[in-house]
């Protein structure tokens, strides 16, 4: 039986579709409208278009957006100075540096320098540190996207076997601990993990997130486990003519789908709810720092 195809795109739309409401809602009862302030130093393309699209987004529920474009040779001192005004301002709930900074600037300073509790991506150590421990935080968006989507497939994740391969700071460690949160039992595997295939086949629930191409066969899923695919890789496709490309997971989707329960396809997955959460995490922000009750489903 072919695995449930858990559509990313339709449930992206559905999580706008809330935070829509819940905007109209926050202006009509309190005269509030989220602020959302995105930053792009220098010109990488596919920065440059994750910002149109995330700008795009942010007015069409509502919510005001801000974007401030850097030259790629500024100077330290005046994005943190930008990063501070951003703090400073009332109108503005969530506070986003695009990343990957170029090379002169400090990510790790650029990132704590953002008001935790405007920390809309959840990498301020702050929001490393709450969620590390269960309490209220901001939650990075790939992660919240993953848990939004296994928790509308399953009801509830508690007590299931969890495999996270990958254990980077932006996926794979937070999605860990959202997953032991939920009660969950969690294993993080990465490229040097023993046996990898072995530890994946026990899981109900693989969440792939290692950055490497179709690394996931289908004879490493046990049969009927949902598979969360966060990778996006690009590789040449001859088949389609010359100099085309496709993107791929870090699953081999076709046989992994053979085997499992359900699956996120690459493209159209998990991408398109990393966007959405954004957009949630600004509203769950705005609701905070104005002391109103948090939107229930759209945080963890």
């Amino acid at each position: 039986m072919a695995a449930t195809v858990i559509d990313g795109k339709e449930f992206a739309a559905r999580v706008r579709g809330q935070v829509a409401t819940q905007v109209t809602r926050l202006k009509a009862d309190h005269g509030i409208t989220p602020g959302l302030a995105v930053v792009l130093v220098g010109e990488d393309p596919a920065s440059q278009v994750y910002v149109r699209s995330k700008g795009k987004m942010t007015v069409e529920v509502g919510m005001k957006s801000v974007e401030y474009k850097l030259d790629i040779d500024t100077a330290e001192g005046d994005l943190l100075a930008l990063i501070d005004q951003l703090n400073n301002d009332p109108e503005i709930h969530g506070i986003l540096v695009q990343l990957p900074l170029p090379n002169h600037l400090n990510e790790d300073l650029v990132i704590n320098a953002i008001d935790p509790a405007k920390d809309v991506d959840g990498f301020h150590i702050s929001n490393v540190g709450l969620l590390g421990t269960g309490q209220k935080s901001m939650v990075p968006c790939t992660p919240l996207g993953c848990l939004m989507m296994l928790r509308d497939h399953h009801g509830s994740i508690s007590g299931m076997d969890a495999v996270v391969i990958g254990r980077s700071n932006i996926v794979g460690k937070p999605m860990a601990q959202l997953l032991l949160n939920d009660s969950a039992t969690v294993t993080i595997a990465h490229s040097r993990t023993k046996d990898l295939a072995d530890v994946v086949r026990r899981a109900d629930i693989v969440v792939a997130a290692v950055g490497r191409p179709e690394m996931v066969p289908g004879d490493w899923i046990k049969p009927g486990a949902t598979v969360i695919d966060v990778g996006i890789n690009r590789l040449d496709a001859p088949e389609k003519g010359e100099g085309k490309t496709k993107l791929v997971g870090d699953v081999h989707y076709e046989s992994c789908a053979a085997v499992a329960g359900a699956i996120t396809p690459v493209p159209g997955g998990v991408g398109p709810m990393t966007i959405a959460c954004l957009l949630a995490n600004t509203v769950t922000a705005c609701c905070r720092a104005n002391g109103l009750a948090e939107p229930e489903g759209l945080t963890a």
